[in-house]
């Protein structure tokens, strides 16, 4: 199982390496947030131990980070307002609601605006490689 470890302290993230490799993980390392929006989301990452205090990220609240899981999870596809309101609040669609779109533009804010792209008239798509 691969494990990414999120740590701008490379000494933490060395005593994480160690001890997680010992007990038969295998562990890949970024230091950054740009990074582990890189690396977090192949297809082969079980989990992410992630640092929410990052010199190019700060931590993306727990909405903010069950948003993110979503789009991760489903990289380059069109997720809907209400695919993404139900797998990041568990709610049903209300069409009275930005809360999706609010949430989108906090994430666009700590990740980069290019991130997350709008696709008029269906939803918002993760972008992996870029603009």
């Amino acid at each position: 199982m691969k494990l990414l470890v999120v740590e701008d302290e490379e000494r933490i993230a060395s005593f994480l390496d160690k001890g997680l490799t010992a007990h038969g993980y295998s562990v890949e390392w970024a230091s950054t947030g740009a990074e582990a929006l890189q690396l977090g989301t192949g297809p082969d990452v079980a989990l992410v131990i992630l640092d929410l205090k990052l010199p190019d990220l700060d931590g993306l609240s727990e909405r903010e980070f069950s948003l993110l899981r979503a789009f991760v999870g489903h990289p380059r596809e069109v997720l809907s307002r209400r695919e993404l309101l139900a797998m990041a609040w568990g709610m049903e669609f209300d069409p009275r609601t930005n809360l999706v779109d609010v949430y989108v533009g906090y994430l666009r804010r700590k990740i980069g605006e290019p991130v997350i792209e709008t696709v008029r008239g269906a939803g918002y798509r993760l972008r992996i490689d870029g603009p």
